[in-house]
């Protein structure tokens, strides 16, 4: 199966949620027989998803082209500079992904982050959100969508945190989390 017409969607906001969202979006587009990748960015530790979906292979697979590192704003000028060559290998990767028409699923995961900390330029995701194949669906996932790439997508949904349990002393818990 193919979809006859791909979208372009985003999820971004300040709460919880925007990649579980696109992870259940690519849970029932896999229902379906449709191939999914997600491509995950300033993602390097273990989490359930890569579990989970690795059950799932062949028909939804998960990429990372990072080694586990800290937050951005904790990194040497060093590590900055090995992160934005793994990027630029990971942005590469999804340009063949595209160009070759690979997948009928594309989930970007915190592709938002990695705009935000100008690890790669707008230009060339619209670049890439232009010469989409008219049958890709892409998902993009992360906080603060700049205005050009919510002009370019179809469907924006903004997670906004109301209440959120890390406030009062409760951290990242396996499983639910991570």
């Amino acid at each position: 199966m193919r979809l006859k017409k791909g979208l372009i969607q985003v999820y971004t906001g300040d709460g919880k949620g925007k990649t579980t969202a696109a992870l259940g979006q690519g849970l029932r587009s896999c229902g379906r027989g449709l191939k999914v990748y997600m491509v995950q960015f300033l993602k390097g530790s273990d989490t359930g998803e890569l579990h989970s979906v690795e059950k799932l292979n062949p028909l939804f697979k998960i990429f990372r082209f990072e080694k586990e590192r800290g937050f951005f704003w904790t990194l040497s000028e060093q590590e900055k500079k090995e992160l934005k060559e793994d990027i630029d290998r990971g942005f590469a990767f999804i340009e063949g992904v595209v160009a070759n028409n690979e997948c009928d699923v594309l989930i970007i995961d915190e592709l938002l982050g990695v705009l935000g900390n100008k690890l790669i330029k707008i230009d060339q995701v619209l670049k890439l959100l232009k010469t989409k194949p008219e049958s890709m669906e892409i998902i993009i996932t992360g906080r603060n969508a700049p205005k050009e790439i919510i002009d370019a997508a179809d469907l924006v949904t903004e997670m906004r945190e109301i209440k959120h349990y890390f406030k009062s002393g409760i951290p990242a818990r396996e499983g639910i989390e991570s």
